[in-house]
């Protein structure tokens, strides 16, 4: 069985790539959890309510790990994958600050501003990564 030299196998150790890649899709998927609790669909004024958001985060979570499998198999798509999500992250972080900024109460719990505020950190590491990673 062939270990692939910059992914992840049972039997090495994952790559910082990787590692970062997991930490923020997790990062992330959490605050998808903390915005299904502040109903983020009414923040943005999207219509369906939770039925729309919920599809919508199905196909994020999918696209999380389609990303996950290019980046273990060492492809570079998987690179490209990172640096949406890093790039995702860094909106994310964006958005919400500016809404808390305009006085909205969504995200203010200091859970809620602690995984923002990871989400920034990891989507910066994470997409510097990522970008030398593309360059190679």
């Amino acid at each position: 069985m062939e270990i692939p030299r910059n992914g992840y196998n049972l039997m090495t150790k994952p790559s910082l790539a990787v590692s970062l890649y997991l930490l923020n899709g997790a990062i992330l998927l959490t605050h998808e959890i903390d915005s299904a609790y502040w109903k983020e669909w009414q923040l943005f004024g999207t219509g369906g309510g939770i039925q729309s958001f919920l599809a919508i985060n199905f196909l994020m979570a999918l696209a999380i790990l389609v990303g996950l499998d290019q980046l273990v198999r060492g492809k570079r798509a998987g690179h490209v994958f990172s640096l949406v999500l890093a790039a995702s992250g860094i909106f994310a972080f964006t958005v919400h600050t500016w809404f808390l900024s305009q006085g909205r109460p969504e995200f203010n719990l200091p859970a809620s501003k602690i995984v923002l505020g990871a989400t920034l950190i990891v989507s910066l590491v994470q997409g510097y990564v990522a970008y030398r990673g593309l360059r190679r």
